[in-house]
């Protein structure tokens, strides 16, 4: 039986006439792009020259977009300062500005004037002014061989320091060097950091998370996700503490937006700050991440989810406290199930030791530098691969199990002060650390459940000591497994834990910390979950992380050595660095795919898809009535098609984590998205691409627009931003023949079963 999409794909005559859309591997430096990638965006669409999109004397795109925080992507879109992102990038300040009395996670907000816009202290948003290559300066001095890793880092370390500070010297910017190739190449940035960051509109979760976890990295796709903030600047326009006095930003450019909307082959351009990938990983590396950390991590998360689902749905109080940590949790658990199948269905680690034997046959019948060089390489990585595999997993296990307990993890972080106190540091230096943590502890508590801890206690601390390999889990812990046998055993031990610690209230945490600065030390270090958190990361600190940082040095030397390999084997071939939280343009072209047998998805959902999820029972599928009814009327404004209104569309771009946000641009250099997911089949990319199934998902930059115009009431902002274009069809008039062009758009899809 074939499956199709309630919007499958039109019939395969409109499509012979069209380029066959694959998709578009590479996270490309902006800088490059004039020598690398321009002559292929141009025949993909693009319009602009690559100066356009990157330059350091004129205004260009990269003017408007910036980091969001420290893992997301905004952009620019009016003379004013005003900013989108996703609203799962804006979802921590949404929450932080949440009450039970004041939901807004539920509810929405829009700021109607300035003075309503919400102040978020700690928020940055960072621009990019400029990028350079200082290879030569950062390795001068830095032997090629005869150095241990660990070395050769302290000696890149000391000069990238003495670079960046040298480039910033007595100006307001601030600067960053990262490597790329794996350390065989370095570029600086220099960034311009604003500080005072304000909320501006955000719709309800019903529209901004519509879909939830049943629908996150799946197509097709419903999800409002998007949030709105503004930039404000000191009387200079440049960055400034927050003030009452500051004014919006004035960007040296802002993205137009564009009404034309997409077809199947436009171009595509994602500017933004992806997060990490890997996809010159050996075999080796594949099967560590697909059969050993991927697993472990599932279990521990999905343990926890069920858990903290069950006590958010039981309680608003605890649903504002844990939204944005549950969102957290669930975005990478599901990532990671979906990677791992995505790299099975690929053979992934069988074409990396294809690849493997390759450079084999090539670093063995090389010249001699290139034999001596290359040749002993990958036996070198099996073997430390194979010996980190206990270290890696025993780390997942301290990470994700323990320090996933928040007591544990609350705990660990009041340790220095102990450590401080028995090493009798200076009391000057012991008041300033007991002061941060006293002022850190409403913070912690604010959104924090003792008892829905307590129950993640009961899960995940049997899951960590099964799972660890027995030789190093701690002596203590394995002590507690033969005194508390079996998960009975473990939960009367965490019922003890937690009704005898003094770290799970705020009064008596604050009371513990009073007593720290008086030098009673005994009340902090005496506390059970301190001396379970003392336990494990003592253990882990001298049994686990030595060994496991050794390898994976030896790992990263090595990785380093065969990245270079692989690019003097294929001089034919442009490789892109792999994503390390720098500004990178990737490109491609709207496009459906087939994700499995008798299955095809079309490359856009509509407002009649969301009323079709609609399922009042069911809080991933909760519709607004005010969304309903906008619906019903078929009020939409200028944003419609055919009768309703686009909402989201996928295309063939390259992402990663920190693309979230990405302004998707197309090849006039206008706003006609925002990017925030990918696909479930296509979450493998960051180790191995498949060019026929990934596909990034992004928001429609119309719905957004007849959110805040239509929905929330809020057309002051859309005033505000530079529209240009108009639909390329417009909406029947009330709802008129809506069901016959209902009807037209299945017929031409097919049947839909």
């Amino acid at each position: 039986m074939r499956i199709t999409t309630r919007l499958a794909l039109l019939a395969l005559s409109l499509f012979c006439c069209l380029p066959t859309a694959r998709a578009d591997e590479g996270l490309w430096l902006p800088l490059l792009l004039k020598q690398l990638n321009e002559a292929d965006m141009r025949s993909k669409g693009l319009k602009l020259s690559a100066e356009q999109i990157y330059s350091v004397n004129q205004g260009s795109l990269k003017d408007a977009v910036v980091q969001f925080g420290g893992g997301c992507t905004g952009e620019i879109v009016s003379d004013q300062g005003l900013l989108l992102t996703n609203h799962h990038c804006g979802y921590g300040q949404i929450q932080q500005h949440s009450s039970v009395e004041k939901d807004y996670l539920t509810n929405g907000y829009w700021a109607m004037n300035r003075a309503e816009e919400l102040p978020n202290p700690g928020l940055t948003a960072t621009f990019i002014v400029r990028m350079e290559d200082v290879t030569s300066q950062i390795l001068a001095g830095v032997p090629t061989n005869s150095i241990t890793e660990a070395d050769r880092e302290k000696l890149v370390q000391t000069n990238i320091q003495r670079v960046a500070q040298a480039a910033v010297q007595n100006t307001h910017y601030q600067s960053f060097i990262r490597p790329f190739y794996n350390g065989n190449e370095y570029y600086m940035f220099i960034t311009e950091v604003f500080q005072d960051i304000r909320l501006v509109g955000a719709p309800p979760s019903s529209i901004g998370k519509f879909g939830g976890d049943t629908d996150n990295w799946a197509w097709p796709r419903h999800t409002g996700d998007f949030s709105i903030f503004r930039i404000y600047a000191g009387p200079d326009n440049k960055p400034a503490p927050y003030s009452a006095d500051n004014k919006p930003f004035k960007p040296r450019h802002h993205l137009p937006i564009s009404l034309s909307g997409i077809k199947p082959g436009d171009f595509t351009l994602v500017f933004g700050f992806p997060g990490r990938t890997n996809e010159y990983l050996t075999s080796w590396g594949v099967d560590e991440v697909y059969s050993l950390s991927n697993p472990a991590k599932i279990k521990v998360r999905d343990a926890k989810l069920r858990i903290l689902d069950q006590d958010m749905k039981a309680s608003d109080k605890v649903r504002i406290q844990y939204s944005a940590k549950y969102a957290g949790i669930a975005n990478y658990w599901k990532k990671w199930i979906g990677e791992t199948r995505g790299l099975k269905k690929l053979d992934a680690v069988t074409r990396k030791q294809e690849q493997e034997a390759k450079f084999t046959q090539w670093a063995q019948h090389g010249t001699e530098a290139q034999q001596a060089a290359y040749a002993p390489l990958l036996p070198q990585l099996e073997k430390n691969y194979r010996a980190v595999r206990d270290y890696t997993l025993a780390r997942d296990y301290v990470t994700e199990a323990a320090l996933g307990i928040e007591l544990i993890a609350y705990a660990n972080s009041l340790l220095p002060l102990v450590d401080m106190v028995e090493k009798k540091a200076p009391a000057a230096d012991v008041a300033t650390a007991v002061a941060r943590a006293k002022k850190g502890v409403a913070g912690f508590f604010r959104n924090y459940s003792a008892a829905t801890d307590r129950k993640v206690a009961a899960a995940l601390l049997p899951l960590y000591a099964d799972g660890t390999p027995a030789t190093l889990l701690p002596g203590y812990v394995q002590a507690l497994q033969k005194q508390y046998p079996g998960k009975p055993g473990w939960a009367s031990f965490v019922n003890a834990l937690y009704d005898k610690s003094k770290l799970t209230t705020e009064s008596s945490a604050q009371a513990v910390l009073d007593e720290v600065a008086k030098g009673n030390l005994r009340v902090l270090r005496d506390d059970p979950a301190t001396q379970l958190a003392n336990a494990i990361i003592t253990h882990y600190r001298a049994a686990i992380l030595p060994a496991y940082t050794t390898h994976t040095d030896n790992i990263a030397l090595l990785q380093r050595t065969y990245v270079a390999g692989l690019r003097q084997m294929h001089t034919d071939r442009k490789f892109y660095p792999d994503a390390n939280s720098t500004l990178r343009v990737s490109y491609g072209q709207v496009a459906a795919y087939e994700p499995a047998d008798g299955v095809q998805y079309d490359y856009f959902t509509d407002l009649d898809g969301i009323m079709e999820k609609a399922d009042p029972t069911n809080p991933d599928f909760e519709v607004p009535a005010r969304l309903a009814e906008l619906y019903q009327k078929k009020d939409y404004g200028p944003y419609a098609l055919n009768g309703t209104v686009p909402v989201a569309f996928i295309a063939t771009n390259h992402t990663t984590g920190g693309n979230s946000g990405s302004p998707v641009i197309n090849g006039n250099g206008e706003l006609i998205g925002i990017n925030f997911d990918r696909n479930w089949e296509g979450t493998m990319s960051d180790i191995m691409f498949d060019p026929d199934r990934v596909r990034n998902i992004t928001l429609d930059v119309r719905y957004l627009l007849f959110v805040v115009d239509k929905y929330a009431g809020a057309g002051h902002l859309v005033k505000e931003m530079t529209i240009v274009g108009a639909s390329t069809a417009a909406a029947p008039e009330a709802g008129k023949d809506a069901k016959k062009v209902k009807l037209k758009r299945k017929e031409k899809a097919g049947a839909v079963n």
